[in-house]
């Protein structure tokens, strides 16, 4: 059996597409894998902590020193954020875009669980790895627009969040990256957007 987090980045409850279309993706997944386990980790619940003194906490690891009182209580509580992140095998990421990329509670979540020793390793001859490949991790990244379509001029915006947020799970070491768009613009056929992306949402799961 496996289990699937998904993790959500909008605040906007049953009117947000990004969690519409995720459950759609949920539904069939939990037809086609009756036995796994499905965790929603809501971005927006109050459970990242802030990060001034984790920061902080950070740069003593990197000097090869333990974090202690403040630091120590910061480094364990980002530390508690990374395992619940890290004890999912798939993962289902929903995001909408924000201001050309992804909300700053997701920006947040990444630099929280984005560590040395948790999610990376740095040689300063090789550069980073990737400590979570190799491991049978998959995600898919349901991300979603109302401006911004491919295709559109700049005035409609710039597509930053999926290279952006897919290049990160790359760097982690997380290659089994599925991608899901629905970016049906402000005058486009919105009802039909939703069937696609509803469509191929479900064929993924199955095999997810």
């Amino acid at each position: 059996m496996s289990k699937l987090l998904h993790i959500s980045g909008s605040p906007r409850g049953t009117d947000a597409e990004s969690l519409r279309v995720a459950e759609v993706f949920l539904d069939a997944y939990r037809d086609a894998h009756p036995g796994d386990t499905i965790e929603h980790w809501d971005l927006w619940d109050g459970s990242l902590p802030g990060f001034a003194v984790g920061a902080k906490a950070k740069m003593t690891v990197f000097s090869g020193a333990e974090p202690q009182g403040e630091e120590g209580e910061a480094w364990n509580a980002a530390r508690r954020v990374f395992e619940r992140f890290d004890a999912a095998d798939r993962l289902l990421f929903s995001l909408p875009m924000w201001n050309h990329s992804v909300p700053y509670v997701v920006k947040q979540f990444i630099d929280v669980v984005s560590q040395p020793g948790w999610v990376f390793g740095f040689d300063a001859e090789k550069g980073y790895t990737g400590l979570l490949a190799g491991r049978g991790k998959k995600a898919a990244v349901l991300s979603t627009s109302a401006v911004w379509a491919p295709g559109l001029p700049p005035s409609f915006g710039t597509n930053f969040m999926s290279p952006y947020f897919t290049d990160w799970l790359h760097w982690t070491g997380i290659d089994d990256v599925t991608e899901i768009g629905f970016h049906p613009t402000v005058t486009g056929d919105w009802d039909a957007a939703r069937a696609d992306v509803d469509a191929r949402a479900r064929e993924l799961a199955k095999g997810f």
